[in-house]
């Protein structure tokens, strides 16, 4: 049985946060891209590759992404209009635009220079170390307000933190910045490279990165319900703490849930390892426990997900779309035989895409080989699952982006 309709239980509630109050799902289609370091980025390129080529990036009414997702989110969105679209909607400098300068991110460790910096430099933290190195290598001086305005054929783009003071998500956009506790930014000029960083601060070493607001700057959510804008006063609006979106919600599905009724996700994220003798001491035993936690929270979210594509399209919580990971077995989505096809379940074995799943979650510099095999994968998997789900009739690729590598 595909992955995207395995039997699942207990499904989350997700409160409407980036959508005004009382709006209901609309028609449309939402793209999620999850946490994960350098990984998910990469794995993220080659499932944005693929849906490229398809005609889908266009399609897309918003894109909503969490740390590791939130590099190659703020990449297409910075260069949306430099992409080329042609007539079917298939962006001719994608590579150019998208995959070299990612790439190249990819080849450079951020997270153990950010952190040596960040230690010993006076008034300078390891979260504006990690937007100093975005900005450097991929962002430049561009801010919020640099992305492209949402439109008939230009998604919004939503990069998701998580609020440390109120324990609430964190979002940025063109449009504003937000947390519906506290209140709302509009039209913000927060550097992109500074959103990123926020988006990916991984806890504890790359994490918290600090926004600073004038007073007044923060104003009261439109139809704040009785229970919201709780927070609206300082310090919550004035020095705002934030970390990883992903402690929220891995998988960027929040900022999306009740505005869309079709939903893609593309998950890079990790899976914890069991492990036989856990440790004991203090400060190793809190994280083993604190990772379970977090276990715990990302799996519920996506079972959520995946109930929701299998309930009678009469039920208010169901919803369109597919769901694809990092560690999905092309043989679980069970696509009939097409003759001369890539993807098949031997050319893409488990067992070698379990190993790309498996490399850590960091921003370190990884080698050529290893981040052909990430895009490939999932480029790969990405077209599988759109091809069992959403479009059955698409036309096949040819291969790997990179026939070289292969998955290993």
């Amino acid at each position: 049985m595909a992955e995207a309709r395995q039997s699942l239980v207990a499904p989350v509630h997700v409160t409407p946060v980036d959508v005004e109050r009382g709006e209901q799902p609309q028609e449309g289609l939402a793209l999620c891209l999850s946490g994960g370091g350098y990984r998910a980025m990469l794995f993220h390129v080659g499932a944005l590759w693929r849906l490229n080529e398809l005609g889908f990036l266009p399609k897309l009414k918003r894109v909503s992404s969490v740390s590791g997702g939130s590099i190659t989110a703020g990449m297409l969105a910075l260069n949306w209009t430099r992409l080329a679209f042609d007539g079917n909607g298939v962006a001719r400098q994608f590579d150019e635009k998208l995959v070299a300068p990612v790439r190249y991110l990819a080849s450079i460790t951020v997270d153990v220079w950010a952190g040596i910096i960040g230690i010993i430099t006076p008034g300078v933290t390891i979260g504006d170390r990690v937007a100093a190195s975005y900005s450097k290598y991929l962002f430049g001086a561009s801010t919020l307000q640099d992305l492209p305005d949402e439109g008939e054929d230009t998604p919004r783009f939503v990069f998701n933190a998580t609020n440390v003071q109120s324990g609430a998500l964190w979002r940025f956009s063109k449009s504003y910045m937000a947390d519906w506790r506290v209140g709302r930014v509009v039209r913000p000029t927060t550097p992109l490279a500074v959103a990123v960083a926020a988006s990916s601060a991984f806890p504890p070493v790359l994490s918290p990165v600090h926004l600073s607001l004038d007073p007044g700057q923060c104003v009261n959510n439109p139809g704040a319900s009785p229970s919201g804008d709780d927070l609206h006063f300082p310090p919550y609006t004035t020095e705002v703490v934030l970390t990883d979106g992903g402690v929220y919600d891995n998988l960027g599905l929040e900022t999306v849930w009740k505005a869309y009724k079709t939903v893609l996700v593309s998950d890079g994220g990790g899976k914890m390892a069991a492990d036989p003798d856990p440790p004991s001491d203090w400060a190793q035993h809190a994280k083993r426990v604190l990772d379970v936690i977090d276990n715990q929270v990302r799996s519920l979210r996506k079972r959520q997900l995946i109930e929701s594509y299998k309930l009678p399209s009469t039920e208010a919580s169901h919803r369109d779309g597919v769901y694809w990971g990092i560690r999905s077995d092309v043989a679980d989505y069970e696509l009939p035989p097409i003759p001369g096809y890539p993807f098949t379940p031997s050319a893409c074995a488990h067992d070698k895409t379990l190993a790309l799943a498996n490399i850590s979650t960091r921003l370190a510099a990884l080698d050529d080989l290893t981040q052909k095999r990430l895009v490939n994968w999932g480029y790969a998997i990405c077209d599988v699952a759109i091809r069992k789900h959403v479009q059955p009739q698409a036309p096949p690729p040819t291969g790997f982006p990179y026939a070289d590598a292969q998955l290993g």
